[in-house]
């Protein structure tokens, strides 16, 4: 594995082109999405809901843009990184210094299991929920429930909890001004166009569009991590980078979806080399063809991985619910 990033060290230099073309080319047509949207409610709600799946996988597009600046891969210098995520911010309604912060932490423990709870879907091993009671089973197996994680999840984490740096709470004034500025601003863009347009047509189109977003990545970070052969280990046989590796998959989607999600697909390889700017995870992968079918999953796979809730520390892989009964009548 040190071997393999050496080898794709060679890729994470962005080019400060193309980064601004990927910037333009989402941002542009994600405002006139929205604003198309907001015109189109007069002749109909419903023909407005039409573009509210494209506005919504650009606001998505933006959100893995503001992703690579929180990896400093987007362009050279950090300071104009972090300036870019911040804006963006704005528009995906998450506090870029609070989100950036958590999501390093993401990346420093993945697949470790004594380092859970920092930018990841919880996950207990089959021992602890086995341990728990009724009650404690009960609100794991609503959490870990698809319409949770899909639907109430999404809405709650960026309508609710990315409000206050909640996690961060004491890690600084920084992450205050991060949740705080970033709802100011929002707050402002908001209200301005419900002066233009009107508080409900304003809340009608923004809403289905942030859901859209917040959902569909909330579903590529799931199966990012949960799948069948994920790897997980006690901080003694924790190794970063075979957990980076082993512990991401390949979501192999079709072009346009590839380009709507910034190729974050490739994620074994963004785990294993964060700084590659996503516009150049394709090519890591064309260098190295043998990673294409390492951990690879369909669209069509990713429904069933949903059922996978609990590791097996034993079996070292994601079980079931069903399956964890089955092994503890075993």
């Amino acid at each position: 594995m040190r071997d393999l990033t050496r080898k794709l060290a060679q890729f994470r230099t962005p080019r400060l082109s193309r980064s601004m073309w990927e910037l333009g080319s989402t941002l542009v047509p994600f405002i006139a999405a929205f604003a198309a949207m907001l015109f189109a409610v007069e002749a109909g709600y419903y023909i407005a809901l039409l573009l509210a799946p494209v506005a919504g996988l650009l606001l998505l597009r933006l959100f893995i843009i503001q992703h690579d600046c929180g990896h400093n891969a987007f362009l050279k210098r950090k300071k104009t990184n972090n300036w870019i995520g911040r804006a963006i911010g704005v528009f995906t309604l998450t506090p870029y210094d609070c989100w950036a912060r958590s999501h390093a932490l993401h990346h420093a423990s993945t697949g470790n299991l004594d380092a859970r709870g920092f930018g990841d879907v919880d996950t207990l091993t089959v021992r602890e929920y086995m341990e728990k009671g009724r009650i404690g089973r009960l609100f794991y197996r609503l959490y870990r429930h698809p319409v949770v994680l899909l639907g109430l999840g999404p809405a709650y984490l960026f309508l609710l909890r990315h409000r206050l740096p909640i996690g961060l709470m004491k890690a600084g004034v920084a992450y205050w001004v991060s949740a705080l500025a970033t709802n100011a601003v929002t707050a402002s863009i908001l209200i301005a166009l419900a002066l233009v347009f009107g508080v409900a047509t304003t809340a009608i189109v923004f809403l289905p569009v942030l859901l859209i977003a917040a959902s569909t990545g909330v579903w590529l970070f799931y199966v990012q991590h949960q799948f069948d052969d994920a790897q997980w280990d006690k901080k003694a046989d924790w190794s970063f980078h075979e957990a980076a590796f082993a512990g991401s998959s390949y979501l192999d989607l079709p072009p346009v979806l590839r380009w709507f999600t910034g190729n974050i697909g490739i994620h074994h390889i963004h785990h294993l080399m964060a700084q590659i700017p996503f516009y150049r995870l394709p090519d890591a992968l064309r260098a190295h063809p043998e990673l294409a079918q390492y951990n690879r999953i369909t669209p069509r796979q990713t429904p069933r991985l949903f059922m996978l809730a609990l590791w097996d520390e034993e079996r070292r892989r994601l079980v079931s619910f069903r399956e964890a009964r089955k092994l503890a009548r075993g």
